[in-house]
């Protein structure tokens, strides 16, 4: 993946003597002996990322921990004190204010947890201030702030005020706005974190879903760890300035780097985490004109498995189990069962996306769980052993407590 942002080894020392304080921090002191000793705040320390062309990045952290400070290096809100934050090979950090504004007009946009929408105007007036500042005419700009609108379910209110919106429905304003000029990376810092939590869940939901279309690069911010593994194609995990861990929600959960990040996965529902392609096996499977029983009993003990799928050339069909093979008779002629004698046709199937958690009910039947892919083909197969050893799984128990650090 292409990185579309590059942040390399970036610190923001808050005080009166920055250098001064970032010299002492490279020669090993710490964070509190730099404060005292000071007065100099260590915002962000040696922070490093890329991310990629069109993934979700989510920071995640407590309050405190610098992932706010983190985000707005990220647009030049805030000059870091050292380091480099390179847009498309750009370098935000030591570039001219002329170009720092070009690329902000061109390239990010920025979305709040708080609404910050102009009480007076409308929704659609809202969404296309970004285009005005651009400079775009009122009949050009209103077209597209209307659809952006269409985009996030909001056109039929264009015409209303924020006030006439619930809290979930200006956060999709705020958002719209945000999209209106065609930013390249969203920049989002804790969008829904003023929510409550059926429309925050909701508002989650719809981001994923418009992702799917936009397929915008976003760095998203939470101090939520339930929201950074279900947003995040990767999730960073920030403790006193310092990203403690990079990495996917699958790769976080199982090996936590440190007794911190454990001490937030140690409650989290593995089963919203994994998803069956996680635990799938090769696709075996018996033709259905051309095998036999025995050969797809053979199968099964080889396999250690009791059932057994089946497709007819590439299109799955059905299942079979050891029990009901070996419980066939020769018909009156004399000649053995089919496979089709045996054939289950009611059967579970899923796709390699699904959580695990949507699987409990099928695994409970004791039968394989077939593993399809668009043309509904055999592509794995999930045990339901496999579903319950995954989710009986601990992780690495926590030995310290996850404390607040300072800056935000």
């Amino acid at each position: 993946m292409q990185a579309k942002l590059s942040v390399r080894n970036v610190y923001k020392i808050f005080g009166d003597t920055p250098a001064a304080a970032l010299e002492r921090l490279r020669q090993g002191e710490s964070k509190a002996a730099i404060l005292e000793a000071s007065g100099a705040t260590v915002g962000v320390q040696d922070a490093s990322f890329e991310v990629g062309e069109g993934e979700i990045f989510v920071v995640m952290g407590l309050s405190g921990s610098g992932k706010s400070t983190l985000v707005r290096m990220l647009n030049g809100l805030i000059p870091p004190s050292s380091g480099e934050i390179l847009i498309d090979g750009e370098d935000i950090a030591s570039c001219s204010p002329q170009t720092l504004r070009r690329i902000r007009r061109e390239k990010v946009a920025m979305i709040f947890q708080h609404f910050a929408l102009f009480p007076h105007w409308t929704v659609v007036g809202n969404v296309a201030y970004g285009l005005k500042v651009k400079g775009m005419g009122a009949a050009e700009r209103r077209a597209r702030a209307m659809e952006t609108l269409e985009q996030v379910g909001l056109a039929p209110w264009a015409d209303s005020l924020p006030s006439d919106l619930s809290g979930g429905m200006q956060q999709r304003v705020g958002l719209a706005r945000g999209l209106a000029t065609g930013p390249q990376i969203l920049l989002m810092d804790e969008p829904f974190g003023a929510l409550d939590p059926l429309i925050r869940r909701q508002m989650q939901e719809e981001l994923l879903i418009l992702q799917k279309t936009l397929k915008k690069t976003i760095v998203f911010i939470t101090h939520d760890l339930n929201e950074a593994l279900l947003l995040g194609d990767r999730i960073a995990i920030m403790k006193d300035g310092q990203l403690v861990q990079t990495g996917t929600a699958q790769e976080i959960v199982t090996a936590p780097a440190d007794d911190y990040v454990a001490a937030f996965v140690a409650d989290i529902d593995r089963g919203r985490v994994f998803t069956a392609e996680d635990i799938s096996g090769p696709p075996t499977a018996v033709q259905l004109h051309s095998d036999t029983p025995d050969q797809a009993r053979r199968l099964m003990e080889d396999a250690d498995s009791h059932a057994l799928h089946v497709v007819d050339g590439e299109r799955l069909v059905g299942l079979v189990t050891y029990k009901d093979l070996t419980a066939q008779s020769p018909d009156a002629m004399g000649r053995p069962g089919t496979l089709r004698q045996a054939l289950i046709t009611d059967f579970a199937t899923t796709d390699g996306n699904a959580p695990l958690h949507t699987l409990y009910t099928d695994a409970g039947s004791g039968l394989p769980i077939a593993v399809t892919d668009g043309r509904k083909r055999l592509v794995g197969v999930v045990q339901p052993r496999d579903v319950l050893a995954q989710l009986s799984t601990e992780t690495q128990a926590p030995t310290t407590e996850a404390t607040d650090a300072q800056p935000r």
